[in-house]
C-alpha cells in the first residue's frame, strides 16, 4: 500500500511540474517527463507495479489514438498528384536508405523500421512557435502518407515478432489486408449517409451539449476498435489510430473535439506513459560502454535519410528550404519508443540497444529543435503576417 501511494504521489509531482520545467527549458515537455520518470526510479519513488503498467499502456492506446486525429482521410484526397507522388517515394527513399545501412553495418532488422519512422504530432508544437509557414505546411502533408506507412509498418513488425515468418503472420497479414478493406467500404457507406442525412453528425455529436456524448462517443469508437483488434489478433495500437482516423474524418463540424480529447489524454493519460518509458530507463545505463554513442549515431543517422530523402522536394520548396521537411520529420518520439518497446518485449533487440534508442528518441528531439531554431534564426524564416478579422 505504502508503495501504491508513493507512485500516485510522484506522477502527480512529474505531471505537475513537467510543463513547469518545459516552459523554464523551452524544450518539449516529452522528453522531461521521461527524464522524471527514469529519476524517480532511481530514486526508489517509483518501484514496479502491475496498475501503473496497465494504466500506461492505456496511455500509450490513447496516444495512438490522438496520433490517428491528426490524419484527416478527406485532405489525403485532396493532395496534388505530384506531391502525393513525391510523398510516397520520399518513405520509398527512406526505407531503401534503411534498408541499405542495416545491411552494411550488419543491424538488427529492426533498425529497417525505426529509422524510416515519421510521426506528425510533434509538428503541431513547430506549427504552434513558427506559425503556418510553407515548410510546415508541406512537412504536414508530407507527414501525413508517412505516419500511414509508419503505422502499417509497426502493425506488420509487431505480427512478424510476435509469430515469427509462420503461417500465422500470414493469416495475420491477411486479416489485416480484409480489415483495412473492410474498413474502406465502412468509409465510403458512412460517408454517403451522412451526406443524405446530415444531421446524423450533430445527433451523434452535437456542438452545443452539457453532457459530454462528443466525448462519450469518441471513447465508444476507441474501445470498440481495441476490442476488434484484440478479437482479430492485430496490433491494437493501429485499432487506436484507426479509431482517431475515423472521428476527424468525419465528425469535423465539432471543432472543439480534438481540442478537448487531446486536453483529455495530455493532461493525465498520456505523461503515465512516457513517464513509464523514462522508469524503464536506468540511469545508470548512461555509463554503459558505448551506449551514448549508438544513440547518437542512430540520430545521425536518422536525420541524414531524411535529408537525403528531402531532397526530392527542392523545385516545391527551394533550395533554402527543402532540409527544413527532413529536419521536421526527424523526431517520431512516439513511433519510435511505440515500436521500440514492441521489439524489445519481443525479445527483437537486447536491453542495450533497447536503452539506446529511448536515449536516441530523447536526444533527436533536442537536437532538431535547436537547429530548427538555429537555422530560421540564421535564415531568417519569418511567421506569416496575421490579418486581424473585422
Amino acid at each position: 500500500m505504502g508503495d501504491e501511494i508513493l507512485i500516485i504521489i510522484s506522477l502527480s509531482v512529474i505531471i505537475f511540474t513537467s510543463p513547469l520545467l518545459s516552459k523554464a527549458l523551452k524544450i518539449p515537455t516529452i522528453p522531461i517527463e521521461i527524464a522524471l520518470g527514469a529519476l524517480a526510479v532511481y530514486f526508489s519513488f517509483i518501484v514496479e507495479n502491475s496498475i501503473f503498467e496497465l494504466v500506461a499502456e492505456l496511455g500509450f492506446l490513447y496516444l495512438m489514438f490522438l496520433a490517428g486525429l491528426e490524419v484527416d482521410l478527406r485532405k489525403l484526397i485532396t493532395i496534388p498528384t505530384n506531391i502525393l507522388k513525391k510523398s510516397l517515394l520520399y518513405n520509398v527513399v527512406l526505407f531503401s536508405l534503411s534498408i541499405a545501412i542495416t545491411l552494411y553495418f550488419e543491424l538488427s532488422n529492426i533498425f529497417i523500421v525505426t529509422l524510416p519512422l515519421i510521426s506528425i504530432g510533434i509538428l503541431a508544437a513547430l506549427k504552434k512557435e513558427y506559425g503556418d509557414v510553407d515548410w510546415i505546411r508541406m512537412a504536414i502533408v508530407v507527414g501525413l502518407i508517412g505516419e500511414i506507412v509508419s503505422i502499417i509498418a509497426l502493425t506488420t513488425v509487431s505480427a512478424m515478432l510476435e509469430f515469427g515468418i509462420t503461417w500465422q503472420f500470414y493469416k495475420t497479414m491477411l486479416l489485416f489486408t480484409v480489415f483495412m478493406i473492410l474498413m474502406t467500404v465502412i468509409y465510403k457507406l458512412f460517408h454517403n449517409v451522412v451526406w443524405w442525412y446530415p444531421e446524423i453528425k450533430t445527433y451523434l455529436m452535437p456542438t452545443q451539449d452539457h453532457q459530454e456524448q462528443d466525448i462519450r462517443v469518441s471513447m465508444a469508437i476507441f474501445f470498440v476498435m481495441i476490442a476488434l483488434m484484440i478479437y482479430l489478433q492485430l496490433e491494437v495500437a493501429f485499432g487506436a489510430f484507426i479509431a482517431g482516423t475515423f472521428i476527424t474524418t468525419f465528425f469535423e463540424h465539432n471543432k472543439s473535439l480534438p481540442h478537448k480529447l487531446e486536453h483529455f489524454g495530455f493532461g493525465w493519460l498520456v505523461p503515465i506513459f512516457f513517464i513509464y518509458v523514462g522508469s524503464s530507463f536506468e540511469l545508470e545505463e548512461l555509463f554503459q560502454d558505448g551506449l551514448i554513442t549508438t544513440a547518437l549515431l542512430i540520430v545521425f543517422a536518422m536525420i541524414a535519410i531524411r535529408f537525403c530523402a528531402s531532397l526530392l522536394f527542392i523545385k516545391e520548396m527551394g533550395r533554402d528550404k527543402f532540409f527544413m521537411l527532413g529536419l521536421s520529420h526527424s523526431m517520431p518520439l512516439t513511433l519510435l519508443i511505440a515500436v521500440t518497446t514492441i521489439a524489445y518485449h519481443n525479445h527483437a533487440i537486447d536491453q542495450f540497444h533497447y536503452y539506446a534508442f529511448i536515449l536516441a528518441s530523447i536526444l533527436e528531439v533536442l537536437i532538431v529543435m535547436i537547429v530548427i531554431r538555429v537555422l530560421t534564426s540564421y535564415l531568417g524564416f519569418k511567421k506569416p503576417n496575421v490579418v486581424a478579422k473585422n
